[in-house]
């Protein structure tokens, strides 16, 4: 079956799987560590994902991090937003916490994704949900390993939470898509790139998702900058969101 004729989710899972293989081939084979690793896997994951798609969906508009952007995909239903190497820190220092994200967005709604986690053998989509995550008593809550938001801390502080830090925001978001963790909540600054795919996935495995005052995610928008993020079990949504609106 070539690209062309591929289901949006089995081409999302299957260029988010290619990619990660290539990365990590490519960190094997070269001498490339730190930041001309990180520079050398966006580049030529990118390079990759925007071949394929092009090849794949020529009539879909296109949003990446690592292309200049144009304003023509504003003019489109769908448009695939692609992060070739979601945590590019922890890629270059050979850690597992990061991702590739794959993800179509349709009139602004993320429905498409996939996120995959390379280093662990993972790859999670929208399409094929596994079992809803469950739900523990004591919650946990994902944070940045360098700079922990400080509504998370405040949240995390008044339900108890424990604090789990991790890197990529594809790797925190998988971590409660997987059970690992209960919230994820970030309001140091993303776009839409870093938790299109994420969101796609985590609403298909019945989580909340929306901005950290309530509001829905909004893609293939003139303004790519989505700087805040929850994604939680559903009943703790609004206690949540309670705690950060009396911030």
């Amino acid at each position: 079956m070539g690209l062309y004729d591929m289901t949006d989710g089995d081409l999302a899972c299957k260029l988010a799987e290619d990619a990660g293989r290539m990365l990590v081939r490519l960190r094997e084979d070269s001498r490339l560590t730190g930041k001309k690793l990180g520079k050398a896997g966006d580049e030529t994951a990118n390079e990759m994902l925007v071949a394929a798609l092009r090849e794949a969906r020529p009539d879909d508009g296109l949003l990446s991090e690592e292309s200049k952007d144009t304003k023509d995909r504003l003019t489109q239903d769908r448009v695939w937003i692609i992060d070739p190497v979601d945590g590019t820190r922890e890629y270059g220092e050979a850690r597992s916490d990061w991702a590739v994200h794959v993800a179509l967005a349709v009139r602004g709604q993320a429905v498409t994704g996939a996120v995959s986690l390379p280093d662990l053998g993972v790859t999670l989509r929208s399409d094929r949900p596994g079992t809803e995550p469950i739900r523990q008593d004591r919650l946990r809550m994902v944070v940045s390993r360098s700079r922990p938001a400080k509504e998370a801390l405040h949240v995390a502080k008044k339900l108890d939470a424990e604090l789990i830090p991790m890197g990529s925001a594809g790797a925190k978001s998988m971590a409660v898509v997987r059970g690992e963790a209960d919230i994820y909540l970030h309001s140091g600054g993303q776009y839409e790139w870093d938790n299109c795919a994420p969101v796609a996935v985590a609403q298909a495995h019945g989580l909340h998702c929306s901005r950290i005052d309530g509001a829905p995610l909004i893609y293939n928008q003139s303004e790519t900058w989505l700087p805040d993020l929850l994604i939680c079990h559903k009943e703790d949504a609004a206690q949540i969101l309670a705690i950060v609106a009396a911030l």
